[in-house]
């Protein structure tokens, strides 16, 4: 009796957090990401973070794709040099052609956020619009030298967390119990 209770608390643990990947994969979802970006040279070297997040419901996850700002409610906070930016201080804000998120194939390639007279957050400086994972500083709108490079970690969905979180506390309650048992055996 007690293994069957034991089987079923351990496959309705397993179910939810099933239920969790395959909710994601079906749905469309806010994604969000943490950045690092890490100035190894320039006049302001260290470590500077921030985070942002898209609708990913017009990403058709074939060939290479942008989401900006109307198309993918992009909002952006990135916190440098005691200063708090957003995604309105982007240069292309107000004509609504940046910042932008970049992917190719689903997959994230990065940013392209561009805040005048600060830093440029991207690819290759010849294609601007190509999100990427360069860091470089501007002194004006012409002009930029790569200090560093940004990393991106997805920041995992609150129901996904819930659901790894039962299934953990699911299994080692099972392990308790069976050293219980084996200790009255």
């Amino acid at each position: 009796m007690k293994l069957t209770k034991n089987f079923g608390i351990a496959t309705f643990a397993l179910a939810i957090s099933l239920a969790t990947f395959e909710a994601k994969a079906t749905q469309a979802a806010v994604v969000n990401y943490n950045f690092a970006v890490n100035a190894t040279s320039g006049s302001n070297p260290g470590q500077y973070f921030g985070s942002f997040g898209y609708d990913d419901s017009n990403l058709n996850r074939i060939g290479e794709e942008n989401l900006d700002v109307n198309n993918g409610l992009l909002f952006i906070t990135f916190d440098y040099l005691g200063t708090t930016y957003t995604e309105i201080d982007d240069i292309e804000y107000s004509i609504g052609g940046g910042p932008l998120v970049s992917f190719r194939d689903g997959e994230l390639l990065g940013l392209s956020y561009l805040v005048e007279n600060q830093f440029f957050i991207g690819g290759d400086l010849d294609t601007p619009f190509t999100g990427g994972n360069r860091f470089y500083t501007t002194t004006d709108f012409l002009s930029a030298e790569e200090v560093g490079t940004v990393s991106y970690s997805t920041v995992p969905e609150p129901l996904a967390l819930f659901g790894t979180a039962i299934a953990t506390v699911t299994g080692f309650l099972v392990n308790r119990q069976k050293k219980n048992n084996q200790m009255s055996a």
